[in-house]
């Protein structure tokens, strides 16, 4: 597949889009070729599970915008630090061409003609009957997956969780969790969560911090606020405001939630910036296989670089 010409759009998109998009093709890569070792020998079938497949296209700005409102309601996020390019899509079923790729493909997203347009790019590759296009929520997506590998011991799953926003609720990764599935997930540290933590202490749009953590208001606020005794002019007061290094206080709150329910986490994901060398997205990678965990550091570690 073509590389994206990074100097064309400088600043929208950005660099750091390859960087995931290369980063999970390595995994995929690796991933695959440990599971077709074994894979005949235990009667494994192989799910791709994407939640937020797209269209396989770099969206226009008008598109994103759009898109970013829909989802976030009238939370004022710049569309250029969420148009994240959603391409992983063609790059997973390309791998078909030089190794055995997976049984079951799911492509879900929730415009129909995100999914007209992917079907449409990925319908000349031979694996295309495998493939299962699926306008829906995403939660409600993984929560089926979720049940059937619960219900069938032989199914594999990898997961991909790529939002724009705040998509995916806690309750979906929980019920995800489990032996049978690698998960990764693009947290929007920077992007959104950050921005909803407000610098007079309290938070914007409580309801959908707890849903996304998994935690209760109290809890946020006692891990992204310290509070210290100033004095001035008129005596000593209480002052509330935000911990140091906020961003990366939020990216270690998600990683210690999937550390709850997965043994392995990239403790230290994928870092993306934006064009202001700002931090605006985190990705990790969780698992109940050593192994895998292990090998999305050594992905990760080479791409920061």
């Amino acid at each position: 597949m073509a590389k994206f010409d990074k100097t064309q759009n400088e600043g929208w998109g950005g660099p750091w889009t390859e960087q995931k998009l290369d980063c999970f093709e390595s995994y995929v890569r690796a991933y695959l070729t440990i599971m077709n070792a074994y894979r005949d020998k235990y009667h494994w079938k192989l799910i791709y599970f994407d939640g937020f497949a797209g269209s396989g296209d770099r969206k226009q700005k008008e598109e994103s915008e759009n898109l970013a409102i829909d989802i976030f309601g009238e939370e004022n996020v710049s569309p250029q630090d969420l148009n994240l390019y959603q391409g992983a899509a063609e790059r997973v079923v390309r791998l078909e061409e030089t190794m055995r790729g997976f049984d079951f493909y799911y492509f879900i997203d929730k415009y129909q003609e995100n999914l007209d347009r992917l079907k449409l790019k990925l319908n000349a590759y031979e694996t295309k009957n495998l493939m299962s296009f699926r306008c829906a929520d995403a939660n409600n997506q993984a929560l089926l997956l979720a049940q059937a590998l619960k219900e069938k011991s032989n199914l594999k799953a990898l997961c991909l969780l790529d939002p724009f926003g705040m998509s995916i609720d806690w309750n979906t990764i929980e019920r995800l969790a489990g032996k049978s599935l690698d998960l990764w997930v693009l947290v929007p540290t920077g992007s959104i969560v950050s921005r909803l933590i407000q610098n007079d202490g309290t938070l914007r749009y409580p309801d959908k911090l707890e849903r996304f953590f998994g935690l209760p208001e109290e809890v946020l606020k006692e891990r992204f606020y310290q509070t210290e005794m100033v004095q001035d002019l008129f005596g000593e007061h209480e002052e509330t405001h935000k911990v140091a290094n906020i961003i990366g206080e939020i990216a270690s709150l998600y990683c210690e939630q999937l550390g709850n329910l997965f043994p392995y986490v990239t403790n230290k994901p994928l870092v993306m910036y934006n064009k202001n060398n700002v931090p605006i997205f985190h990705f990790v990678c969780a698992s109940f296989n050593q192994t895998a965990v292990k090998i999305a550091k050594q992905i990760i570690d080479k791409k920061q670089r």
